[in-house]
């Protein structure tokens, strides 16, 4: 049984370490783990995990979140994996941070790497890891928050969510998604006095060269393609400062989302 899981993301160094970027976080502590290493693919750097008699692609995609189901798209037909096989990975503001949740299908909750997913496949009917990020931040600074990293609080205990995260990766193609949600959703958060450090992960600049044939060819989305600080709009979604900053907005302190920024 093959499985897809696809964990979203911006390129560029400069968004390493990011809570918008936790999805290629995740993807990269699994692979580490593993010891497996990404190659440079179109639309995303790729990998394959094996893992009790099943097959999972990694995708880490290189479109930059606005635009993941370009790259989410490719690979299920590629690979021939069926839409129930999919789980994508992201953050959520909603969700306070120290919070994983995994849903079977749902809306976008004002995420723009969801959002285009849905767009692309037509559906919102596969399952998808939400990241709680937190709603710590003062009106207006949404984006500099989202694209920021992390803080010394939350580096304590984003090693253990990082790996409850891998656990749910793997039940999810173990057990069914029915079976890991219930695990994953009414789990009792419980954080090491002393959690582990965070893995060390291969970054795009460490990993294999790109493969032969067409396969090897990114997608045709570049740094220009999105504003990368404010002052602009995106072309694609009416967003502000991209590389995409989640589009998910929240109203005070209620951690309730409103759709876009």
């Amino acid at each position: 049984m093959k499985y897809l899981v696809a964990g979203l993301g911006n390129i560029g160094k400069e968004y390493n370490h990011t809570r918008h970027n936790i999805g290629f976080e995740i993807l990269d502590a699994l692979a580490s783990a593993s010891n497996i290493v990404f190659e440079d693919r179109r639309y995303g750097f790729v990998s394959e995990y094996k893992y009790k008699g099943r097959t999972f692609i990694l995708l880490r995609p290189t479109t930059y979140v606005n635009l993941s189901g370009r790259a989410v798209n490719y690979w299920l037909k590629k690979e021939d994996i069926p839409l129930s096989n999919l789980l994508v990975i992201c953050d959520d503001l909603a969700l306070p941070f120290g919070t994983v949740r995994l849903k079977s299908r749902g809306s976008d909750g004002g995420h723009n790497g969801l959002r285009n997913i849905n767009e692309v496949l037509g559906t919102d009917g596969y399952a998808r890891l939400r990241f709680g990020i937190g709603d710590n931040f003062h009106k207006g600074y949404q984006v500099d928050y989202v694209l920021g990293k992390w803080s010394r609080e939350e580096e304590k205990e984003l090693p253990f969510l990082v790996e409850e995260s891998i656990t749910v990766i793997r039940n999810f193609g173990t057990i069914g998604v029915d079976r890991a949600m219930n695990l994953c959703n009414t789990r009792k958060k419980e954080i090491p006095e002393n959690p582990k450090a965070t893995p060390k992960v291969k970054v795009p600049g460490a990993m294999k060269a790109p493969g032969k044939g067409k396969e090897s060819e990114k997608g045709n989305f570049t740094e220009k393609d999105i504003t990368p600080s404010g002052g602009g709009k995106s072309a694609l979604s009416g967003d502000p400062a991209l590389p995409d900053s989640g589009g998910q907005s929240t109203s005070g302190a209620s951690g309730v989302q409103n759709g876009n920024v």
